[in-house]
């Protein structure tokens, strides 16, 4: 088992009761009345997949038990607690993807239970007992799942909704209020979220003592735990914003927007400037691409307040992304490649370390 700082631990403590406790809770009183009335929730919230809330409250309950049951392993140090801490706080995501998927919303309960085991997730990093390489190649491998998935995010999601045109309308609009399409897209963005920021870990770990790497590992990890806030601040489809019908969330979106391309460019010129001439190179081009791309972008978005036509937005905005998850790709590639190079001279010079040892040792004799 690995080791964790004590602030790390604290977390990870914490989170693990709160989770523990709250999941009893919820679970014996939704066991208690499978109705939901002790918890003032209506049956016709879960849209038929269950008739009462019996199953949900047992499977609730048994992850409550679980939590406390990871908690006592991590208190008492025991050789199991990496196991025990990842299922528990696995268990507590998958529990929150699925309530996600069928409720086909979000609220804030969402934040202030799911929240807490991203946080878990992360403290909890230090005690799996692997090497750093293992670590470092789990993190960067993130970010080539997280590419691919989000590209398949955009193939798939989009084909839910009749209608929807990926030339002319935004991604946002897949996640809109209103939108058939809003609950799988959340769901799945909450996995490309934890990949992302695993992916930024991974970079981290990869860095060892190239400061500026880490700290391109730290904006990439933030820029990915971003996404959890895009969640609780959707856009309003078109006809309800040129109804007038937007709010604060809408503004938010936009903030948000903005917020996320600031820290994603900075650990690109981080990363750039951490490590070779070509891909600093590469790197230079990438950001010119997304600031000529982002051009018609933001140009574009008062039309969409208005509902009028946006021909080829959808494209544009989709080939800005798409040079976005390219240069995470060769990042990750990069770092991976290197990786092994080192791993490999680093067991050439150790081989050759002890030959010339033992050689001097029978000389010696």
């Amino acid at each position: 088992m690995g080791v964790q700082r004590r602030w790390q631990r604290v977390i990870l403590l914490s989170v693990l009761g709160y989770e523990g406790l709250g999941a009893l809770a919820g679970g014996g009183l939704l066991t208690a009345r499978p109705d939901g009335r002790l918890m003032d929730i209506p049956v016709s919230v879960m849209r038929g997949a269950f008739s009462d809330f019996l199953i949900p409250g047992v499977i609730l309950f048994g992850l409550g038990a679980l939590n406390v049951a990871a908690f006592f392993a991590v208190l008492r140090r025991h050789r199991l607690a990496w196991l025990g801490a990842g299922l528990a706080l696995g268990g507590m995501m998958t529990w929150f993807f699925v309530e996600i998927v069928i409720l086909g919303q979000l609220h804030p309960l969402h934040a202030m239970w799911g929240f807490p085991v991203l946080l878990g997730a992360v403290v909890a990093v230090p005690l799996l007992p692997f090497g750093a390489a293992a670590l470092r190649d789990t993190g960067l491998g993130c970010g080539v799942a997280s590419s691919f998935l989000y590209v398949a995010m955009n193939l798939i999601v989009a084909r839910q909704w009749v209608g929807y045109s990926s030339w002319s309308q935004t991604i946002s609009e897949l996640s809109a209020i209103g939108a058939p399409t809003r609950p799988l897209w959340v769901a799945l963005g909450i996995v490309h979220t934890l990949l992302v920021t695993a992916f930024g870990w991974g970079v981290r770990v990869a860095a060892g003592d190239n400061r500026r790497l880490r700290a391109a590992g730290t904006l990439l990890a933030v820029h990915g735990a971003l996404g959890v806030l895009w969640v609780f601040a959707p856009m309003h489809l078109r006809p309800v914003l040129a109804a007038g019908g937007g709010n604060a969330a809408d503004t938010l979106h936009l903030t948000f927007a903005v917020v996320t391309e600031l820290f994603f460019l900075s650990a690109l010129a981080l990363a750039a400037a951490a490590l070779g001439a070509a891909f600093r190179i590469y790197s230079v081009a990438t950001m010119v691409l997304l600031v000529a791309l982002a051009v018609p972008v933001f140009q574009a978005a008062p039309r969409v307040a208005a509902n009028l036509p946006t021909p080829l937005l959808g494209l544009w905005e989709r080939l800005d992304v798409g040079v976005f998850l390219l240069w995470v790709l060769v990042l990750a590639t990069v770092l991976l490649v290197r990786g092994r190079v080192s791993l490999t001279r680093g067991a050439v010079v150790a081989r050759y370390r002890g030959s010339v040892r033992g050689g001097e040792v029978s000389h010696g004799t």
